[in-house]
């Protein structure tokens, strides 16, 4: 029963962090346009901006997940958290190193957390690279360009 829960709530933390990517990726693709006392390039670095942002925000989706979960034992524990720094600083330190795939291992996760890092993980490299193919079709439209659109 614990695991079907467990993983319950993790399908709806990775689909919030989805969900919130999709509608800023979509609000960003609709604002661009509109746009029109920016020179064209610039509107890619506005995009990176708010990308940047989101992709943080998400990173914050995570981390309050894990802080959520950590305050019922049975779920698992934190292993090699800094005491000082405290839980939450240590949920976002584990969600940020996750989501990026980087994965120091100097704060890992048991019992089933280890299912919310797996989800992550995922979740993180999948929405990073959605971003970068947004920018990438952001930049033809608006590099190649002489005059602002």
């Amino acid at each position: 029963m614990l695991l079907l829960i467990t993983f319950i709530f993790n399908t709806l933390i990775a689909l919030l962090a989805i969900v919130f990517h999709y509608e800023i990726l979509y609000k960003l693709n609709r604002a661009m346009p509109a746009i029109k006392h920016i020179h064209a390039r610039y509107k890619v670095l506005i995009a990176v901006g708010v990308i940047f942002i989101a992709h943080i925000i998400e990173i914050w989706i995570f981390a309050l997940a894990y802080y959520l979960m950590l305050k019922f034992p049975n779920l698992g524990s934190v292993i090699g958290a800094a005491s000082d720094h405290g839980l939450l600083l240590d949920s976002a330190y584990l969600s940020f190193v996750t989501y990026t795939t980087v994965g120091y291992g100097d704060i890992v996760v048991d019992g089933y957390l280890r299912y919310l890092t797996g989800i992550e993980a995922l979740t993180g490299l999948i929405l990073i690279t959605w971003s970068a193919s947004f920018l990438f079709i952001e930049m033809q439209k608006y590099w190649g360009s002489r005059e602002p659109k």
